[in-house]
């Protein structure tokens, strides 16, 4: 029973977490295209498969068969490990996120997250930085001089956006006591908290949308600056990592996000179905997913030196402000 709990469960989970994982980022480049054909009138992906379902099969076929060159001017050590310590972060994140509670599974109790640990914010911001590793080593082992800007935009993004992000967690820290996301989920805060949590979601967003390099703040990789930024010399599968990366990003952050701000899987009827609790967090992960292609399609590219300034002069006091105010607030009441 201890081989089956510590090993086997556990084994399990990270395995179909793993490919469900991978199925909706395949499967999000087509939502991503189908909700912008419809932001600008125009139809989308509607030629593979029925509504264009099987664009995403195509374009995986195309990358994996596209002819592999590996420059004779880069370090290829550095410029193989890149990709994979980028998209390996990015996989890692969900380990600590609870996609629904406890379900009795073949007699057992199953917790419907990989790892309940006791530090998991920390978690969360520790893999996400070891992320924009994968980053910076491919623009730099590019020995190019469009991928190391490019990369040294995205490091100066992560220490900027990281400071604020990390500010308003320990706020959130603060009122829920705890670092487990499983316990902030499980735990019911009063409506003033929770108010005052929802007040913080719009700057917290914000941080979310530079950390994974998402328009507007797409800076690292602009093709009108940078060409391609950081992975302009990757092509076939490894060009095909950073892009996964990406998109797993975005699906980790959703995740992340609705159970910090939105309540994770609860929902009306989750204590007589608990399997409503999958449906609901799948629910409210992909309203925010909608959420960032609503951005990208509404708000022009910055400039970069707009995007640290607004961070510097904006942000970070404002994270600060929210923090004491908080900390005031939870030593008051």
């Amino acid at each position: 029973m201890d081989w089956t709990n510590l090993i086997l469960i556990p084994a399990v989970k990270a395995i179909v977490l793993i490919v469900v994982l991978l199925t909706g980022f395949a499967y999000l480049t087509w939502f991503e295209r189908k909700v912008v054909g419809r932001f600008q009138l125009r139809y989308g992906p509607n030629r593979a498969g029925k509504f264009g379902l099987g664009h995403p099969i195509a374009d995986a076929l195309k990358m994996i068969f596209k002819e592999e060159i590996i420059p004779g001017h880069v370090d290829k050590i550095l410029y193989v490990l890149g990709p994979a310590l980028a998209i390996a972060p990015a996989l890692a994140i969900f380990a600590v996120v609870p996609v629904g509670p406890d379900l009795m599974l073949f007699g057992q109790k199953i917790p419907m997250v990989v790892a309940d640990v006791n530090i998991g914010l920390l978690y969360v911001l520790a893999i996400a930085g070891v992320g924009t590793y994968g980053v910076i080593l491919g623009g730099w082992a590019s020995n190019n001089k469009y991928s190391l800007l490019g990369a040294l935009r995205t490091s100066a993004q992560m220490l900027s956006y990281e400071l604020p992000m990390g500010i308003m967690l320990i706020a959130i820290l603060l009122m829920t006591g705890t670092l487990s996301l499983v316990q902030i989920v499980n735990q019911t805060l009063p409506w003033y908290f929770r108010v005052w949590i929802l007040l913080a979601f719009p700057f917290y967003f914000t941080t979310v949308l530079a950390e994974t390099n998402r328009s507007p703040f797409d800076l690292p990789e602009t093709e009108n600056e940078l060409v391609a930024g950081f992975q302009t010399e990757y092509g076939g599968i490894k060009f095909a990592l950073y892009y996964m990366t990406e998109y797993l990003h975005m699906i980790a952050a959703s995740g992340v996000v609705v159970t910090l701000f939105f309540g994770g899987w609860r929902g009306p009827f989750v204590a007589q179905v608990p399997f409503l609790g999958l449906i609901y967090f799948a629910i409210k992960v992909l309203a925010m997913i909608f959420l960032f292609i609503w951005v990208r399609t509404s708000l022009p590219r910055v400039r970069y030196d707009q995007l640290l300034k607004f961070c510097w002069t904006f942000l970070f006091p404002m994270s600060l402000i929210y923090m004491a105010i908080t900390a005031v607030v939870v030593v008051l009441l």
